[in-house]
């Protein structure tokens, strides 16, 4: 990877980990509310939940990017970190900050689906 490569891409994900970061304003959204009504304790309820998932959506996606820029550093970007062949760089466009190749990736993503519906299944039963 050439420097200017490097430092574009460095500063893309930059970007994106600093835009996330400067949102702060989620966590105050999980405030629990008391509601005269029952109705509006649950739709803040509904909405307290909606901020939670978004809130750990971009913790995972911040730590995606704090890794892939430490593998920017480290010079192991573009490498999937499970099979360790080269990404396709028109993947690593799309998804900056993946560390698996598309086939690693659907086959975690399958493994992941199983396991939950393994427990969804225990706690039906």
């Amino acid at each position: 990877m050439t420097k200017l490569a490097r430092r574009r891409l460095t500063a893309g994900i930059q970007a994106r980990l600093d835009a996330i970061t400067g949102n702060a304003s989620k966590r105050d959204e999980i405030v629990v509310q008391q509601a005269p009504d029952t109705f509006d304790e649950v739709q803040l309820s509904g909405e307290r939940d909606l901020a939670i998932t978004l809130l750990n959506h971009e913790t995972v996606l911040l730590q995606s990017l704090r890794a892939a820029l430490r593998r920017v550093e480290d010079g192991s970007y573009g490498a999937c970190v499970q099979c360790e062949e080269e990404i396709n760089p028109k993947r690593l466009a799309a998804v900056p900050w993946a560390n698996r190749c598309i086939q690693c990736q659907e086959a975690a993503d399958r493994s992941r689906q199983s396991s939950t519906e393994t427990v969804e299944d225990l706690v039906n039963t």
